[in-house]
């Protein structure tokens, strides 16, 4: 077959290109920037299109030559700037749509949501729901598949519920019980393929769900599990009104995936009959506890507990900064701060001088580790290790003393430097 994938660089819709070029197909991928595929010798045709700018009928229906089946793997889950649900959603994937229909093409298959129906309330569902009815509408062959919760490497928000999953203590609405019923990647992606192999004649809906509804808390639970991360799972009960409330300060944090719209479709839940997917599928879909295979555990572990404590060590290093700054300043007396760089060599003018100027610059640095530009993060973390290092050495010749203090005010700047040293080595390059 020949197979347009739009989103072809998305999570389920690079999924989607790369098994149809393993199982001999050939694949167009269509995205602003389409991604380079390939198996073997056949490689993936690109066809970058900015679907945010809405392409007309008329400008697909040319480009729909020769293809046997579009899958429209399109989504996003938060909207930002010219990536708006109505664009991506409705719009384009509507005009792609009557465009397959004007161009004869066999079969196309939408890949929606769960929760896109007449109960749909979020302008996310709203806007695929739109798009669905509109495909419905329309005399195609195909299907419409609304997916849960996708689980799988690179997800984002696979990785998010890895990070709460290694969490001691979590705090929830309805402590958790809210449905849900996560789908792995790779089941979608058989779902798929087998629509593309034995269509229906007609456009129906049908859910790609896991094989049974699960409450929140006890996902997480089994992720945890699953992860190898020790202990019990303890999970709260947060106020609605709370969550509510919380959902809409995160939803003006650029990067956050929890608003006030994801916050009511978490509270609404996720679940439907598995049995259509499971024929579909010809087996179960596999349960939570086979979502990670015993090589990627170590891998996966590691980088939910780093997703969740590296933003906690990166504040912690910030607060150091900024109370040994404010402190230096006047709550530690001054004179006998003075004191002490006489005993370094510093006196009068020239001590007040290195006291305040410490002082200030212990509090920019403060405020670099928290907001510095990417840019300059690798020299905020050099500064750092060098200006702890010459306190050590400095120390270590004029009040040597401190090496013994039961308190260890100089031997705890060895942790210290190894966790900046920590937080330099991880910055995004």
């Amino acid at each position: 077959m020949r197979v347009l994938v739009t989103g072809a660089s998305g999570f389920i819709g690079r999924a989607v290109a790369e098994a149809l070029l393993r199982r001999g197909d050939e694949v167009v991928g269509a995205a602003r920037h389409p991604p380079a595929l390939s198996d073997g010798g056949r490689a993936c045709e690109t066809l970058p299109v900015d679907l945010s700018k809405v392409p007309p009928v008329e400008w697909w229906v040319p480009r729909l030559a020769g293809v046997d089946a579009v899958v429209n793997a399109v989504g996003i889950l938060r909207e930002q700037g010219a990536q708006t649900f109505r664009a991506l959603h409705t719009d384009a994937p509507s005009a792609l749509f009557k465009a397959c229909a004007s161009a004869g093409v066999p079969l196309v298959v939408q890949v929606s949501a769960l929760g896109a129906d007449d109960q749909a309330q979020s302008r996310y569902h709203l806007s695929k729901k739109a798009a669905d009815d509109c495909l419905r509408g329309l005399p195609l062959r195909g299907r419409i598949v609304q997916p849960s919760l996708v689980y799988g490497p690179g997800g984002p928000s696979s990785l998010l519920f890895n990070q709460l999953a290694t969490l001691p203590v979590l705090v929830f609405p309805l402590a958790g019980d809210m449905l849900v019923q996560p789908v792995h990647r790779d089941d979608v992606v058989d779902g798929v393929l087998a629509l593309l192999r034995s269509p229906d004649p007609q456009p129906g809906t049908i859910a790609f769900v896991g094989p049974r509804p699960l409450r929140l808390r006890d996902y997480l639970a089994q992720l945890r599990a699953a992860l190898h991360v020790g202990g019990k799972l303890r999970v709260l009960r947060m106020p609605e009104r709370l969550f509510r409330w919380a959902a809409a300060l995160a939803g003006h944090v650029p990067g956050s995936s929890l608003d006030s719209e994801t916050a009511a479709m978490l509270l609404r839940g996720n679940a439907a009959p598995s049995e259509p997917f499971t024929r579909l599928l010809g087996r179960e879909p596999r349960a939570v506890t086979a979502f990670i295979p015993g090589a990627q555990v170590q891998g996966m572990r590691t980088e939910a507990v780093l997703g969740v404590w590296l933003p906690v060590l990166r504040g912690a290093i910030a607060l150091l900064w900024l109370w040994t700054g404010v402190v230096s300043l006047g709550w530690y007396p001054v004179s006998d701060s003075l004191a002490l760089l006489g005993r370094v060599g510093l006196h009068g003018a020239l001590a007040k001088l290195a006291l305040y100027g410490a002082a200030g610059l212990d509090l920019l640095l403060g405020v670099l580790t928290l907001a510095a530009p990417a840019r300059w993060r690798a020299g905020v973390w050099c500064a750092q290790l060098l200006l702890i290092a010459l306190y050590t050495v400095s120390i270590t010749l004029f009040l040597p003393e401190y090496w013994l203090h039961p308190y260890g005010p100089i031997s705890k700047n060895l942790p210290v430097l190894a966790a900046i040293a920590l937080l330099w080595a991880l910055e995004p390059r």
